[in-house]
Parts: C-alpha cells; structure tokens; sequence
C-alpha cells in the first residue's frame, strides 16, 4: 500500500456542523481522503465555539475536525454557489447534515445533485429521516437517544442518564461512512441517506428484541447488564473499583471455584445458567462484593486473570490520559491546531504499511484562497468574490 492510505485520490466536500458528519469526513480522512469543509463565513462550523478549552479552540472541533481543509462560503451567494458547484464538480463524494430542508434550498436535495453532479456520492445525515411526524425536528445526539429509548436502558432503575459519549451522533458518522465505502468499492455514485434516529433504534437492538418477545421492560443497572450476570462493578479494599463479567457458564464454575473459593455457589442450582443467575444476581453481587472488598485491586485482577476471568479496572478520564495501555502502544500523536499542536488519539483501524496522515485542526476559511487558485479563479476574481462576501 502506499503511504497515501486506501482513499488517495478520493475528494469529501462537508457541510456539516458539530459531530455526525464531521465524524463521518474525519473517518474518510483518516484513510487518506482530502476533505474539504465548506462553512459559513459568520462564524463557521457553530462546534468552533461551543467552548474555548484546547487553547482558544473548542474540544468537540479539535477532536473531529483535524486534516481538513477549511474554505469560508456563503452558500446563500450567488458567488458562493458558484464556487461550491465547481469546487463539486470535481469531487466525489458530498457529506451533509445541515438542519431540516437547508439542503433542499441550497438547490442541493438528492433530486437536484443527481440532475447536476451525477457522478458524484451525496450523502446526507439528518435526525429522523424523511416520511415520518419527527421528520421536521431538529435532532441532537441526546433528544435521539431520549426518542430511541437509550437512556431509558442507561443509568439506574427511574434514575435514567443519557450514555457519556455522543454515541447517536458517532455511530451515524461511521455507518455514513461505511456507507460511502461500499459505493466507493461498487464504483458508482449513489444517494445515501442516514438518520440518528434509524441509527440509535438498530443500536437498541437487543432491549427492542428482548421486550417485544417476553413483555418485560429490562431496567438499567448502572455499571452491570440486564443479559447476564455475575457481571458489574465492586469496590476493593484499597479504594479502587474492579469491573468483574462472565459471559457463559464455564466461565461463571470459574470464577465461583477459582477466584472466589466458593464450590458451593458453583453447585447451587439457583445459578446453574445465566437465566438463573440473572434472576439471583443480587446474591451473587453481594457474594463477589464482599470477596473483592477484602483485597487491593491489584490482587483481585492478578486472580481474576490466573482463573480466565474478564476483568478491568474503572478508571477516570483523567486516568485515561495517562492510561499505560496507550502509552505503551504508541497511540498519541501530535496535530497541528491553530493555537499550537496537541495530543490526538490514532484512528482504531490498524492497517499495515499505512500511517493516518493526522492533519492539522483548520483555523475558519484558512484554505479559501488556495482552493479557489486550484478551481482556476484569478486573483482579480478572488477580491471580487471577497468584497462581495461571497467568501472569507
């Protein structure tokens, strides 16, 4: 492979804003694609400032927005138009997900780019998807995950939470990019259209599942499962808390013979299978948690994993960033910033003879004059566009 990554030569314009597409444009950057931002001259991208921790700059920005190019249009502009329809042109694959109907009066609905730019990847992400009575809302990673019944399997029983990580939103920009991956391998150009709210229902599967064929509705557990058991959080004698699972029933003889010294926990009928231990989960919370609370966390894991028994320990972001997991496997990297490089995490995809490019977080519309150079608009024509305020 070469050093240009699997997507050299592929070309993203973005229109996007805060984290679903921009995750999905990061994604295709990091296996070697040129991404191109489009934003708004009046301030840009709206998650540039939704704080101003990473030196002046906004932590969701930095995060999803490093090895882009960022040109400042005002799509409202018969000028900006013009440069977004050539800059398209040659492009391969458009990724959006602008509020409800912008696209549509930007002149850029599935209809109008197939008529336009047939050749072209157009992919759109929205919050409910289009022919329903949601379809006209506005949508954020927490108001999907509420809509979709996620928070309702999150948290403890009626102490719902929404999950930490934006995961409405993340996993819309990878299943977006997965998407305009198959296309690229089909060779042909298509419409894709992603919803958060089709991506939290499928990421709901097993709850929706569950219920639909028993009645029950599983209550959350906080840091334990409602599928299987003994499986959760417990406090050690020095203060830390191991994270204890078992998936079957082998596993589960294990760690009642072997970590716990308890045969008779082993042989009790109650806790042959896991429906059973399901159902008597709090005898067996109660039985590990009074094992665990009698010895460090290093001695818990150090028997946990001489007996095959899941285990990990639960940590804080700030032990996080520290994590000698991470540290040991090389896993940080520099990136420029406008303020200053900063440490950034590797993409997870390990690919053999390609190192991600890690590009640089873009100041607002600092790539505007060499991309409109590259389209062929002379330097007159450039201070035209500018005056105008077509671009920034």
């Amino acid at each position: 492979m070469t050093n240009g990554g699997p997507l050299a030569g592929i070309t993203v314009v973005a229109l996007e804003q805060a984290v679903s597409a921009p995750m999905c444009t990061r994604t295709l950057g990091d296996f070697g694609a040129r991404v191109i931002k489009v934003e708004n001259p009046k301030g840009g991208d709206f998650a540039r400032h939704y704080d101003d921790v990473v030196g002046g700059l906004a932590a969701h920005f930095v995060w999803a927005n490093r090895g882009k190019e960022s040109v400042a249009l005002d799509l409202k502009s018969d000028g900006g138009q013009a440069v977004l329809h050539r800059l398209l042109e040659r492009t391969d694959v458009l990724v959006s997900n602008l509020t409800p109907g912008t696209t549509a009066k930007l002149g850029l609905a599935p209809a109008d780019l197939e008529v336009r730019h047939p050749d072209l990847i157009a992919v759109e992400i929205d919050g409910y998807g289009p022919g329903g009575p949601l379809s006209h809302k506005r949508a954020y990673d927490l108001l999907v995950q509420a809509e979709s019944g996620a928070c309702s399997v999150t948290g403890r029983e009626g102490a719902p939470a929404k999950p930490g990580p934006p995961v409405a939103d993340v996993c819309s920009g990878l299943y977006a990019a997965l998407s305009v991956l198959a296309l690229l391998y089909a060779r042909r150009p298509g419409q894709v259209a992603v919803s958060l709210f089709d991506t939290m229902a499928e990421l709901m599967g097993y709850p929706l599942t569950y219920t639909r064929h028993s009645g029950v509705e599983q209550q959350p557990l906080g840091m334990s499962s409602p599928a299987v058991s003994p499986y959760g959080a417990y406090r050690t004698a020095d203060g830390q808390t191991v994270v204890l699972g078992t998936t079957n029933d082998r596993e589960w003889q294990r760690l009642a013979k072997e970590l716990l010294g308890r045969p008779d926990l082993a042989d009790d009928e109650r806790f042959r299978t896991n429906a059973g231990r399901v159902e008597h989960r709090e005898v067996l919370d109660a039985a590990i948690g009074d094992w665990c609370a009698r010895y460090d966390l290093g001695h818990v894991q150090e028997r946990a994993d001489a007996a095959g028994i899941g285990n990990s320990r639960y940590n804080t972001v700030t032990d996080v960033l520290d994590h000698p997991h991470l540290a040991a496997r090389d896993r940080w990297r520099k990136v420029g910033t406008p303020s200053g490089p900063v440490p950034a995490l590797l993409p997870p995809p390990v690919i053999a003879g390609f190192d991600p490019p890690m590009g640089a977080v873009p100041g607002l519309g600092e790539h505007t004059d060499a991309l409109l150079a590259e389209l062929g608009y002379t330097q007159p024509e450039i201070a035209a566009l500018r005056a105008r305020g077509a671009v920034r």
